[in-house]
């Protein structure tokens, strides 16, 4: 489905890049059902600034003559204009890209058999995520990649870590201006590591089956590069976490930017914000203060107060819960972009962990993000975040894909079933590990907030038609839950088993929060 794009208003960009299979539109889409309406549909909805130029063909950054550029690169000039009185930069952060190379021969190859890939151990510039990206985006990588890392400032190295190969089902549909309009690259799912200035890579083909004599292996894909994010300082990085909690409405709070369901403190001295940053924070304007750092939580009454029901509609609505906004989280807009897209409602909900690991703290989450952001952005070729929303072990909420948490973001999120849907990503991995109570309890608020603003009913059905995965056939029409998993619409082991199973009591505590 082509999606509708609302371009900048008042801001001068140098360099921009389009989507030229997408229409531009003066205003957002309408919900899709008549029985409540997103409090904000305003006619301006401003994207912002430009990308750095030629971002398709480079990913950025590299540390030696090893780390070459690719083909047509472009300079990493995502640093912003600095800010005003208390406010710090936006976070500049960076990017490492290595070309791998063939590994030594070790003697039970199999003959004729694909050679491993990688990097031996050496010295880099620090950084705290993983990632190996590939030229083609439509090929598989079919095989092992594992990493190891050292502490930055010591010499301890981690263990061999497993990197999520399968994440091409992680993506903007087949055909979309996404997909199509840029260079977009095949990428594992990232890794987050934490702070480190060392790294040893390798990856392997996978063998063919020795039952099969017919049977070969499968060549790794080409151009594969080690992808070292540096996600950069942002707000929260040196405050501890906590939990993320109710708080009365309207009580304004002083707290840890990013980590509560309460308002921040409005700063003593003017703000001057970045042309970007104002125009990813603007499209809130009707839930929180320009350039504010958390969107706040309201009661049910409060929520229902805030938008427009139609005449006789149910207000299956659950009260707003505390988002913390992209500002929040340091998000650089000047990465992303320029213009926002939309599609046309929001019918369903995919629940996603992010397969980053569980080595984080939620004092890291901020900086988990930043970096998930730059690797779908720089590395993979996306024009944003790939998640309309992402939800941390604490039960922290943070907006994701610019645009607006109330409008119907068109996201990057599950291949085949972008459209008309979003996409939440729990950060961590959870094939073997329980998710956090904390975590799931947020994932039932959002979705009884964000999908009863477009009259869902967590615990009901919804058929979607799919733009085409490796599951349904695109044109296929499938009726799935309104609160699925990832592997509900693709054949993938995401959102992992284990939070997979606990998608059941979701949408039992989701419809309760709607008073279903």
């Amino acid at each position: 489905m082509r999606a509708l794009v609302v371009t900048s208003v008042g801001v001068t960009c140098a360099a921009a890049l389009t989507l030229p299979l997408a229409t531009p539109a003066a205003s957002a889409p309408a919900p899709h059902s008549a029985s409540a309406r997103p409090p904000s549909m305003s006619p301006e909805a401003p994207g912002a600034g430009p990308p750095s130029a030629q971002v398709e063909a480079t990913t950025t950054e590299a540390t030696t003559t090893e780390a070459a550029t690719r083909e047509a690169p472009a300079p990493d000039t995502s640093q912003a204009e600095p800010l005003k009185a208390e406010s710090a930069a936006e976070p500049a952060g960076s990017t490492q890209s290595l070309p791998l190379a063939p590994l030594a021969t070790p003697s039970d190859r199999v003959a004729g058999a694909p050679a491993a890939q990688g990097l031996p151990q050496r010295d880099a510039r620090p950084f705290s995520l993983v990632g190996v990206v590939w030229d083609d985006a439509e090929a598989e990588l079919h095989g092992t990649v594992q990493v190891r890392t050292r502490a930055t400032g010591t010499t301890r190295w981690s263990d061999w870590q497993d990197v999520e190969t399968h994440n091409a089902e992680h993506a903007a549909d087949l055909g979309s201006a996404e997909r199509e309009g840029r260079t977009v690259r095949g990428a594992t799912a990232p890794l987050w590591v934490g702070d480190s200035d060392g790294v040893e890579v390798r990856v392997r083909p996978e063998a063919p089956d020795p039952q099969d004599r017919a049977a070969t292996s499968v060549p790794l894909p080409e151009g594969m590069r080690l992808e070292l994010v540096d996600p950069g300082e942002g707000p929260g990085d040196d405050r501890a976490p906590e939990p993320a909690r109710g708080a009365p409405a309207g009580r304004a709070a002083a707290v840890p930017a990013g980590f509560a369901d309460t308002p921040a403190t409005t700063a003593a001295l003017p703000e001057v914000l970045t042309a970007e940053t104002a125009a990813a924070s603007a499209v809130n304007a009707e839930l929180a203060e320009l350039g504010a750092t958390v969107i706040p939580a309201l009661s049910r009454a409060q929520t229902l107060e805030s938008v427009e029901l139609a005449p006789g509609a149910k207000p299956y609505i659950g009260p707003r819960p505390g988002i913390v906004t992209r500002k929040g989280w340091g998000a650089d807009e000047k990465l992303r972009e320029k213009n926002f897209a939309y599609t046309k409602t929001v019918k369903a909900a995919f629940v996603h962990h992010s397969a980053t690991g569980n080595n984080y703290t939620c004092k890291q989450a901020p900086s988990v993000l930043r970096s998930i952001y730059r690797y779908h952005v720089k590395s993979s070729g996306w024009r944003d975040f790939g998640y309309n929303f992402a939800v941390d072990k604490c039960g922290n909420i943070y907006e994701g894909r610019a645009g607006g948490v109330t409008k119907a973001v068109l996201g990057a999120h599950t291949l085949g079933f972008n459209s008309n849907t979003m996409g939440i990503a729990v950060l961590g991995s959870y094939a073997s590990t329980n998710p956090p109570a904390a975590a799931v309890t947020a994932v039932s608020k959002l979705t009884a907030w964000k999908l009863g603003l477009f009259g869902g009913n967590p615990k009901g059905k919804v058929t979607l038609v799919s733009g085409g995965s490796n599951k349904y056939k695109a044109g296929v029409k499938v009726k799935m839950n309104v609160i699925s998993g990832h592997r509900d619409g693709f054949a993938t082991e995401c959102p992992g088993a284990r939070l997979y199973k606990k998608l059941g009591t979701a949408r039992t505590s989701s419809a309760k929060l709607q008073g279903r």
